[in-house]
């Protein structure tokens, strides 16, 4: 049975990832800030365990990843991640506009959107290393296209997700050598509490043709960024 460990499986993307890997015949691993009901639901009913760890602190990682009994993963899907303070949803384009800067905001951002993915990879290579075909997944956006950035504004946001696209290349490159094929995935404008309601796509759509898409890489793909239907992304 295959495992995949995904991070930020409270709501969302990453529950609905879980669900549908689950449901698929994964066993699956949640690292979570909190327990959450639907977690527990789902556990009842397939082989889903949920650590519960702060994402943005090293020792708290480290501890978490011992409670892993699996000594191979087959994929990991960094998807805890946080836009900041307020929504997109709230606050549209002029989310994060240029004249609201705050540095504390910021390094929140920045933390948990690059340095948890960054930290969680290196916690569990040896593991990944141990898989058939293992591949890491970090949930990028389409605001971390420089090339594709026509209105400005999400400073923070757009910002952390153009360095963990950076970080995933650089991961690409050095984890291939090691079997490991490591991406960064756009999972589209998605109808969740981050996206919002107005968003172009339903969350079980799109999780199912992310899952299409993870489904198709292997080493020649090391380094990329797609979007959720396999599309390239322009860096």
């Amino acid at each position: 049975m295959p495992v995949i460990v995904i991070t930020g499986a409270t709501r969302g993307l990453g529950l609905e990832f879980a669900r549908q890997y689950a449901a698929d015949g994964w066993e699956v691993v949640t690292i979570n800030r909190r327990h959450c009901e639907a977690l527990d639901a789902l556990a009842r009913d397939y082989p889903v365990q949920t650590i519960v760890a702060d994402l943005t602190d090293d020792q708290s990682l480290r501890e978490a990843v011992k409670e892993i009994p699996h000594s191979a993963i087959d994929l990991l899907l960094n998807n805890a991640g946080t836009m900041g303070d307020g929504t997109m949803a709230d606050a549209g384009r002029s989310y994060q506009a240029f004249g609201t800067f705050n540095r504390d905001e910021l390094l929140r951002v920045f933390d948990l959107n690059v340095c948890t993915p960054m930290a969680v990879s290196e916690l569990l290579v040896d593991r990944l290393a141990a898989a058939r075909q293992p591949v890491v997944v970090t949930l990028s956006s389409i605001l971390g296209s420089n090339a594709l950035n026509s209105i400005g504004n999400f400073y923070a946001y757009r910002a952390s997700k153009a360095a963990v696209n950076s970080i995933l290349k650089s991961m690409g490159i050095n984890l291939k050598e090691r079997g490991i094929t490591c991406v960064a995935l756009h999972p589209g404008w998605v109808r969740t509490d981050m996206g919002g309601p107005s968003a172009e796509l339903d969350a079980a759509e799109a999780i199912s043709s992310a899952r299409s898409t993870i489904a198709s890489l292997g080493l020649d793909d090391a380094g990329r960024y797609l979007s959720w239907n396999g599309e390239e992304m322009p860096y």
